[in-house]
């Protein structure tokens, strides 16, 4: 049960820093208005909120998290960018994965 609350936050916490990671970047480098900026600057301190309600240490949380960051760039480059990820890209998404729950399986 704990592996799937750690999974949910790990998803919570990716989708804030992706989603606001991309959000500034939309500001900086496609010109899009100052609030555009400041709003992706809120979701990645709600990004650090969410990576504290993790159970496990500080070290094997961000090193599960990173794994988890890996395949969710995939996914939303391939869903928001439309920019479609090659096989290498899906092997490697799929390695960290398989890291993820090797690290976590082991409270």
């Amino acid at each position: 049960m704990m592996l799937f609350k750690a999974m949910d936050l790990f998803v919570m916490a990716r989708l804030a820093e992706i989603g606001g990671g991309y959000l500034i970047w939309q500001w900086l480098r496609n010109g899009k208005p100052l609030w555009v900026g400041i709003l992706g600057a809120v979701i990645m301190v709600v990004y650090g909120g969410v990576a504290t309600r993790q159970e496990f240490s500080f070290g094997k949380t961000y090193a599960a998290y990173g794994g988890i960051f890996i395949v969710m760039a995939v996914l939303w480059g391939w869903l928001v960018d439309r920019k479609i990820p090659d096989l290498s890209e899906w092997i490697g998404a799929g390695i960290c994965l398989v890291g993820v729950f090797v690290m976590l399986l082991k409270r």
